[in-house]
């Protein structure tokens, strides 16, 4: 049986727990969305805070099926690290791309849309509308 192609999502955040907390909650509330492939890359090899190219590129390949990756990212230098590994142009599996979103209500739109099969642009103007989401 050959895998479903969809959009594959990584979290980038600066905390290893925050990057696999927004994970679950985007699966959560996208109804479980157990098909989508999601992964956390969060802190550093070692378990302390900040990024890791290696961690990130590990992720991305991991939910790599052919539909393209979208990246979110918390904090400035998640968005330097993946800007530096795109700019390699042999780090990430093709069709990665950074996404400009909110954290977490980007993940939770990112999720949802790459749930319903949408492709890599629907993905990502599904996380970057999130930026017009009102609280108040």
């Amino acid at each position: 049986m050959s895998e479903e192609r969809l959009v594959g999502i990584v979290l980038v955040s600066h905390s290893a727990e925050v990057a696999a907390s927004v994970g679950e909650l985007a699966k959560g509330l996208a109804g479980g969305a157990t098909k989508v492939p999601v992964a956390p890359a969060g802190g550093t090899e070692g378990g302390g805070l900040g990024t890791s190219a290696e961690l990130i590129a590990a992720a991305a390949a991991s939910v790599d099926r052919g539909a393209g990756v979208a990246v979110l990212t918390d904090l400035g230098s998640a968005v330097l690290t993946v800007k530096a590994l795109l700019a390699e142009g042999d780090e990430l599996p093709d069709g990665t791309r950074l996404v400009d979103a909110p954290f977490v209500e980007g993940a939770v739109a990112a999720v949802v849309t790459a749930a319903a099969g949408a492709d890599l642009d629907a993905v990502e103007a599904a996380a970057a509308e999130a930026y017009s989401y009102r609280k108040a």
